[in-house]
């Protein structure tokens, strides 16, 4: 099983030492990822309802700093040698996807390829008008997106032509190391899921029925003729928000699940005491 850190750009570790010390006892520890979250700005007064918590409000106010995901990730490249950067989740349709490819193959180069995308359409309207992005078919925005992105990975002299994006024989260099940025499709909602089966390499759902997200997943990865096991699942509920037990662990992996997740918030304490302690307890017994 692998073990990554949700949440990881905040609170305390959004500074220099907070975020090295956070980056260094995880890789040490035997967390294969990190995962940021994304928003450009906070909306006062916001009716949009969050929907990973009863409340229907982020964990954060107007003062809560929410680094840029993929800037925060290039400085722990630069402090680690192996720890995976992932994003959990990159609010996709709110990018220029000819920028984002570009920033995202530079930053999968220079760490020797350990860039992970996570993705999702976005829950929260009012930021969307902020940027001046429209609301509706961000589902749609989002597939064409992805589509576009791996054109410019996949060589020189790109032409791509949709509903939101479109361009002809132009190329974008350096490209990712390993050839394409694995992207992981987030979401816990059907249309997610089956969103993953058709385009992702991986699934991150943040609540839900995890087998049957699963089940959904594969369903729609075989009707569009891919390899159902070739999508990496991870996952991180409401249930993983203290130290989980082996048995969870254990079940999750029964259930399909690739990677845990647990949210950084757990380390605030003394984290790299806390990190060791983590991977002496869990992740060394788990994984033999």
């Amino acid at each position: 099983m692998k073990f990554g850190i949700a949440f990881a750009n905040i609170v305390t570790f959004t500074q220099h030492e907070g975020l090295v010390t956070l980056a260094q006892s995880a890789e040490a520890a035997g967390f294969e990822s990190l995962w940021t979250i994304e928003h450009v700005i906070y909306p006062e007064g916001y009716e949009s309802s969050y929907p990973y918590d009863p409340s229907g409000k982020m964990m954060a106010d107007a003062s809560t700093p929410m680094p840029d995901p993929l800037i925060w990730l290039a400085f722990v490249a630069a402090a680690t040698t192996t720890l995976r950067l992932g994003t959990g989740i990159l609010i996709l349709p709110q990018r220029n996807p000819v920028v984002l490819a570009k920033e995202l193959s530079t930053l999968d180069s220079l760490s020797g390829g350990r860039v992970e995308l996570g993705i999702g359409v976005g829950w929260l309207r009012e930021e969307f008008d902020a940027l001046g992005i429209p609301w509706p078919r961000r589902g749609a925005r989002t597939d064409e997106y992805i589509e576009a992105m791996r054109v410019l990975w996949d060589g020189d002299h790109a032409s791509y032509h949709g509903d939101f994006v479109d361009f002809t024989d132009v190329s974008s260099n350096p490209k990712p190391a390993n050839g394409r940025v694995p992207i992981h499709i987030g979401g816990h909602s059907r249309p997610a899921a089956e969103r993953a089966g058709r385009l992702g390499d991986g699934f991150f759902p943040g609540k839900g029925d995890i087998r049957e997200l699963v089940d959904i997943v594969r369903q729609s990865a075989a009707d569009a003729g891919r390899d159902p096991e070739s999508i990496e699942i991870t996952y991180g509920d409401a249930e993983l928000m203290s130290v989980p037990g082996p048995e969870k662990v254990e079940e999750l992996a029964a259930q399909g699940v690739d990677r845990v997740v647990v949210p950084s918030f757990i380390f605030l304490g003394s984290p790299a005491e806390q990190l060791a302690e983590f991977g002496d307890k869990m992740i060394a017994p788990v994984n033999g």
